[in-house]
C-alpha cells in the first residue's frame, strides 16, 4: 500500500507528464521507479552484464579459435589473397625486376618461405590470446557491446599484442630458418644481380617483418570472424551467442 508521501510523489509525476507531453516510456519508467522495485533492478542488472561479459568471451574465444585454426596451418597464408604476406616493400623492385627476367621461381619461393614462416609460428598466439579473453571486464564487455564490428578484437589487440610480439618472435625466428626465408632471400639478391646492391640489407629484419604480418593477419581473421557472429544469427553457435547478440 502506498504511504501519504509515494501517493504525493505519483500524484505529481502523472500530472507533469499530462502537462508537459512526454513519452510514454518516460512517465511509464517514472511511475516504476517511485512505486519501487528498486530491490529486484540491480541483481536483474548484474546478471545480465554477468551473461554480455560471458557472451563476449565466448563470441570471441569462437573467433580466436577459428582463425588459429584457419592461419596456423599449411597454405593458411598463402593461399588467402587477402592475408598472404608478400615481399618487403623495398624489395619489391627487385621483385618486379626478377619476374620481368622469367624469374618467378626465385620471387616466389621467397614468398612461400615467409607465408610459411607465418604459419608455423601462428598456432602458439592461442595461449595469449585466451588469457586476453579470460581478463575481460563487465566494463570492458560493456563498451564492446556497444562498439563497432570489431570492437571486441580492437579490444584484443590493445590488450594483448606486445605479449604476443614476444611471444611469436622467438618462434619466427626458428619459422624463418626452418622455412629457408633468409636462404631464400639470399637467392633473390644473389640472381637480382647488379641491382641488389640498391638494397638496403640492414635495414631488413625477416623475422620482425614475417611477426607483424603474421600478427595484422590474425586480427583481420579474428575481426572477419566477429563480424561474421554480429551479422548472422547462423553463426551464433551457442544459447548464450544467440542470447547476447539478439540484444
Amino acid at each position: 500500500m502506498l504511504t501519504r508521501y509515494r501517493f504525493s510523489a505519483v500524484i505529481v509525476a502523472l500530472t507533469l507528464c499530462w502537462v508537459v507531453p512526454c513519452a510514454q516510456a518516460d512517465w511509464t519508467t517514472r511511475l516504476k521507479d517511485l512505486l519501487g522495485s528498486d530491490s529486484a533492478a540491480p541483481a536483474v542488472d548484474a546478471l545480465s552484464q554477468s551473461e554480455v561479459a560471458d557472451g563476449l568471451r565466448a563470441a570471441l574465444g569462437q573467433g580466436v579459435r577459428n582463425a588459429v585454426a584457419e592461419l596456423g596451418r599449411e597454405d593458411g597464408f598463402l593461399a588467402n589473397a587477402d592475408l598472404r604476406i608478400p615481399v618487403p616493400k623495398h624489395l619489391r623492385t627487385l621483385e618486379r625486376g626478377l619476374r620481368a627476367i622469367g624469374k618467378d621461381d626465385v620471387a616466389d619461393a621467397f614468398v612461400t618461405s615467409l607465408n610459411r614462416a607465418a604459419e608455423r609460428a601462428v598456432p602458439a598466439t592461442g595461449e595469449v590470446l585466451a588469457d586476453a579473453v579470460s581478463k575481460m571486464s563487465i566494463e570492458d564487455a560493456r563498451g564492446i557491446l556497444n562498439g563497432g564490428d570489431t570492437a571486441a578484437t580492437d579490444y584484443l589487440r590493445r590488450t594483448s599484442h606486445a605479449d604476443l610480439q614476444d611471444r611469436v618472435r622467438p618462434l619466427v625466428d626458428d619459422a624463418v630458418r626452418q622455412a629457408g626465408v633468409t636462404a631464400r632471400y639470399q637467392a633473390l639478391l644473389d640472381r637480382a644481380g647488379p641491382a641488389a646492391q640498391l638494397v638496403d640489407t640492414d635495414k631488413l629484419d625477416l623475422s620482425r617483418y614475417v611477426t607483424d604480418r603474421a600478427l595484422d593477419g590474425l586480427y583481420s581473421a579474428i575481426g572477419a570472424e566477429e563480424q561474421r557472429i554480429r551479422a548472422n544469427p547462423a553463426a551464433r553457435t551457442t544459447e548464450l551467442l544467440r542470447k547476447v547478440f539478439a540484444r
